[in-house]
């Protein structure tokens, strides 16, 4: 039986089975010291049951591993397990297997997840990192491991393969549904200054806002980093200005959720004393307390078309293109309502 006709669970599967998380299943996948013995030997029962693909051992004949993976900066978002689900259930689909790393800068994974991937004789690797510096890129190229990019950093390179979404229609829309409320002050909580996807919705948000002749109050816009506790700080800042706004557009859930936090702790009401809107629409916005308006942004399916599109290349296929990006649309819940 070959390693493809094996691939028939999940890492997500396992890892439920297991009662541990994706990463304890994948450092176990790629010989890590860090797993206690007990839970070792679980995961290495189910992955024996399940006959869940390996990969080869160096030396052994270089077969087709019939596995791809996946490496993250951080494993411990929702917005990574949205991604992992969609890449799943494609490998899934055509018998392949998938690993997923996390390598936070300088940590003992970022060193060694390249030399794991040529042990196993990956098939290629879906990358959803900040940054790939040019070592471990050049490193790929030379492995010849074909490798597609999922929400790039900075301008994407034309010649990796990338996916993205519709970020500046994303943040348009969720600044003029505001404004169509009545909202005339509206704050904003991007990402990272100096990420392509936080620029995008920040000028999705300039642009609305000069479309219905409304100033851009510099004091309005705040940076985040897409977590919790920078919604919550920002918005607490925003709060806290002499004019505060009536709105605030978050540049991810998780920012929209501690912002409300803030508002909350401040005696105020959503929607009825501040409007919210957030940005991934994660499973949980939905059941959120007030349920949360947000923009969809395609997390799964950004996943299920970066490993379809590696599988291809792993075939020697040509893609018809080198970026896509998936559209983006606005989800109104109750997070949102006019300005009293």
């Amino acid at each position: 039986m070959t390693n493809r006709s094996r691939g028939h669970v999940t890492i997500t599967a396992i890892a439920r089975e297991a009662g541990v998380s994706v990463s304890t299943v994948s450092k176990v996948l790629n010989g890590r010291a860090d797993v206690a013995e007990g839970t070792r030997s679980r995961v290495e029962e189910l992955l024996a049951k399940h006959a869940y693909p390996r990969g080869r051992r160096r030396g052994a004949p270089a077969e087709p591993a019939g596995l791809i993976d996946l490496v993250f900066d951080e494993l411990d978002s929702p917005w990574a397990v949205e991604i992992i689900r969609g890449a799943e259930e494609v490998a899934h689909a055509q018998g392949v297997g998938t690993v997923v790393s996390a390598i936070h800068a300088g940590s003992e994974p970022a060193r060694q997840w390249l030399d794991n991937l040529e042990r196993r004789g990956s098939e290629g690797v879906v990358l959803v990192l900040d940054e790939l510096d040019p070592a471990r890129r050049a490193r790929l190229e030379a492995l010849r491991v074909p490798c597609v990019v999922i929400d790039p950093r900075g301008e994407p390179d034309p010649q990796v393969p990338s996916i993205g979404a519709a970020n500046w229609a994303g943040g348009l829309a969720a600044t003029q549904h505001l404004i169509d409320l009545g909202h005339r002050r509206i704050g904003i909580i991007s990402g990272p200054a100096g990420v392509l996807c936080s620029r995008a919705r920040l000028d999705g948000y300039r642009g609305a806002l000069e479309a219905a002749g409304l100033p851009a109050d510099p004091e309005l816009v705040r940076h985040g980093d897409f977590h919790l506790e920078s919604g919550y700080v920002q918005a607490a800042r925003l709060l806290e200005l002499p004019d505060p706004p009536t709105a605030i557009f978050a540049g991810s859930d998780q920012q929209a959720f501690g912002a409300c936090e803030a508002a909350r702790e401040r005696g105020l009401r959503i929607p009825q004393d501040l409007s919210i809107v957030g940005f991934d629409d994660l499973p949980v916005s939905r059941w959120f307390s007030p349920p949360l308006t947000t923009v969809r942004q395609p997390l799964a399916e950004m996943g299920s078309l970066a490993a379809r599109m590696l599988l291809r290349l792993a075939r020697g296929e040509t893609l018809e293109t080198r970026r896509v990006e998936l559209a983006t649309g606005l989800v109104v819940r109750e997070s949102t309502a006019p300005p009293r």
